[in-house]
């Protein structure tokens, strides 16, 4: 176990904020978090858990005590000839994981490259790329809880998972510790999304490397590298509307990209959205929104963690002024 005072929180955030914590600890199993629990010591503080911090806007320094996990290991648990099943650390990266499926051959997440973060952040976030949501290969998901420090583990379905969310983001009295994939020895391909399927048809045939490598080329030409210009990959979430209002929205721009979304609404883009409003590209001290992608939001070096939240609250009024539809951050805020 480790544990550090008066801690820096600068390469736990991927806008890489100068913040701190007063106390940071990271546990190596389940054991040793449910000690972390159970300290009576540590009942007076507030506790936040956190992955690598790339889906997270610190706002301040932390005045209470930060959770890491350090549980590591990639398991097959069962397997048939169609499907296998990966027990995960909830603290691997995410990334070395769909590396390591694809090589192995085993279908369900190359959609998914290139997404930073940690397995169990990823999980609880439900995160989504070119069609493909976490949810759609989940099996269960191991988890203490915070009140009793007992175990437990989820179907998928207990989960409850949705755009962007599941129970564990928004009941933080679960820590997620281990996920299990269930992933396809016989990889059904997943290419309707955007201009992938035209990228891939010039590359046949088909094959989970070449997938992975196609999206990666993709994502890495639409989102900085957070290493040399600090952000948090998409800052908004899509937004859904009604037919009624897209049919609206028709009419004064035809051209306005939209896709099916559930129980009848429809999903716009956020980012076309932003980029019409004329605010792609555009630098506010040492804040702006990224040149190559309207969805994201950068930091150019010396940001606070009140200033990028200052221009998320313009990006939101400004489309909410155009086009009538609120934006809600994907990023989480720390206050």
């Amino acid at each position: 176990m480790k544990i550090e005072q008066n801690f820096s929180l600068q390469h736990f955030n991927s806008f890489h904020l100068a913040v701190k914590t007063c106390c940071f600890i990271e546990y190596e199993n389940e054991t040793e978090l449910g000690e972390i629990l159970k300290d009576k010591n540590l009942k007076e503080f507030s506790f936040l858990h956190i992955g690598s911090g790339s889906n997270l806007l610190f706002l301040s320094n932390f005045d209470g005590v930060i959770l890491h996990s350090a549980i590591k290991g990639v398991t097959i648990t069962g397997e048939t000839d169609d499907v296998v099943f990966i027990r995960i650390g909830a603290a691997e990266i995410w990334d070395e994981v769909v590396a390591y499926t694809v090589g192995e051959g085993w279908g369900g997440i190359e959609n998914l490259s290139f997404i930073p973060g940690e397995t169990g952040a990823a999980t609880a976030q439900n995160i989504g790329a070119y069609g493909i949501e976490i949810k759609d290969v989940v099996e269960n998901v191991e988890a203490i809880s915070t009140l009793n420090f007992e175990k437990c583990i989820f179907s998928n379905q207990e989960c409850k998972y949705d755009y962007r969310t599941s129970m564990f983001k928004n009941t933080p009295s679960y820590i997620i510790t281990y996920v299990t994939l269930r992933l396809q020895k016989k990889p059904v391909f997943h290419l309707e999304y955007g201009n992938l399927k035209e990228i891939l048809d010039a590359k046949k045939p088909v094959t989970l490397q070449k997938v992975r490598e196609a999206i990666i080329a993709i994502r890495r030409k639409k989102l900085p590298d957070p290493n040399e210009l600090g952000n948090a990959g998409s800052f908004f979430m899509n937004p859904v509307v009604a037919p009624e209002k897209l049919a609206q929205l028709i009419k004064d721009y035809p051209s306005i990209p939209y896709y099916p979304g559930a129980n009848g609404f429809i999903k716009l883009s956020a980012g076309w959205l932003i980029e019409q409003c004329g605010l792609k590209g555009k630098r506010f001290g040492q804040v702006g929104v990224y040149e190559n992608n309207a969805l994201v939001i950068v930091n150019y070096g010396a940001a606070s963690g009140n200033e990028i939240a200052q221009l998320a609250d313009h990006i939101r009024e400004t489309v909410f002024q155009r086009f009538g539809i609120p934006l809600a951050p994907e990023v989480k805020y720390i206050l």
